[in-house]
C-alpha cells in the first residue's frame, strides 16, 4: 500500500471509532447488537377502570435492565358490591324529587387505598426503534379499606309529599324497615356526609397485567394495561345491607375484578 495513503486512512478510522465510542457514552443505543438501557427510572400515573369502580394511582419504577422494572405502588379508588343498581326516585304527582339517584339497599361506600411492589418484565429487548412493546406486569400489597357511612334522604309523617318532611340517615337496625322501603326514599345524600364516621376494614391485594407500551426508548411514557385484580377483605365487607327485607343481598370478603388502565409518565 502507497505509504502516503496509509496515515490518511488510519486517521480517518480513528474518527469512527472514536465517534462510535462518544454516542454509546452518550447513551445511544445500538439496537442491532446491544442490550442497554438511557434510562434509570420512571414515574407514571395511573387512571384505572375496572369491573366493579376505578382508582387513581402512581408508579415509581427503577429500571433494573434493559427487560425489567421495579415498581412501586401507591392508589385511592371505590370498590363497589356487584349486586349495586343505581335508581331514581320518581314522585306520585310527577317531576323529581331533586335528589341525587340512589342504591337501594347500601350501607357503606368502600374506598381502597393500596400500596404494594412489583415488576414489570419485557418479552424481548423492546421494541427496536418505533412500534409497541409488550410486558407483563405484576403487582401486590397491602389495602386498607375505608368504610364511609352511605346516606339516604328519608321521608317522615306527616307523609305529604308537598311539605319537607325529611331528613339524612344512614342505615341502622332501628330504622331498616324505613332505610329498605321504596316509597319512603327521596334519594341519595352528598358523597362527603359521614366522612366523619370512617371505619377501617384491612385486606391484601394483587394484579397482573399484560403492558402495552409506545416508544419504550422515549422520555415521555403511553402505556396501556389489561389484567385481572383481587382484593381480598380480613373479613366480609359490610357495602350492602343483609336484611330479611332485603333478601338477596350478601357481601364478600373477596373482590375480583378485570381492568383497563391508562398510564402517563415520564423516565429519567
Amino acid at each position: 500500500m502507497n505509504r502516503k495513503l496509509l496515515l490518511p486512512i488510519l486517521l480517518v478510522c480513528a474518527g469512527f471509532s472514536l465517534q462510535a465510542q462518544r454516542t454509546l457514552l452518550l447513551g445511544q443505543n445500538n439496537y442491532e447488537q446491544q442490550k442497554g438501557i438511557i434510562y434509570s427510572k420512571e414515574t407514571t400515573t395511573d387512571f384505572r377502570l375496572h369491573t366493579n369502580g376505578a382508582a387513581f394511582g402512581m408508579n415509581f419504577g427503577k429500571i433494573r435492565t434493559y427487560n425489567r422494572t421495579k415498581l412501586i405502588y401507591l392508589g385511592l379508588g371505590e370498590l363497589r358490591h356487584p349486586q349495586e343498581v343505581r335508581q331514581n326516585r320518581n314522585l306520585p304527582f310527577g317531576g323529581s324529587s331533586g335528589f341525587r339517584g340512589y342504591i337501594f339497599g347500601k350501607q357503606n361506600n368502600l374506598i381502597a387505598l393500596r400500596g404494594g411492589i412489583g415488576e414489570k418484565r419485557y418479552f424481548s429487548d423492546k421494541a427496536r426503534r418505533k412500534g409497541v412493546a409488550l410486558a407483563v406486569s405484576y403487582e401486590g400489597g397491602a389495602t386498607l379499606g375505608i368504610l364511609k357511612p352511605y346516606y339516604l334522604v328519608l321521608r317522615f309523617e306527616p307523609e305529604d309529599f308537598s311539605q319537607n318532611n325529611y331528613r339524612s340517615e344512614k342505615y341502622s337496625p332501628e330504622n331498616e324497615d324505613r332505610f329498605l322501603a321504596y316509597d319512603k326514599i327521596f334519594g341519595a345524600d352528598s358523597f362527603f356526609q359521614g366522612f366523619g364516621e370512617i371505619g377501617i376494614h384491612p385486606g391484601l391485594h394483587g394484579k397482573a397485567a399484560l403492558h402495552f407500551d409506545w416508544g419504550v426508548f422515549d422520555e415521555f411514557i403511553k402505556a396501556l394495561e389489561a389484567g385481572i385484580m383481587v382484593d381480598f377483605f380480613l373479613k366480609e365487607a359490610p357495602i350492602m345491607v343483609e336484611s330479611s327485607l332485603a333478601p338477596n343481598f350478601q357481601n364478600k370478603v373477596v373482590f375480583v375484578n378485570l381492568f383497563l388502565t391508562l398510564q402517563f409518565g415520564k423516565r429519567s
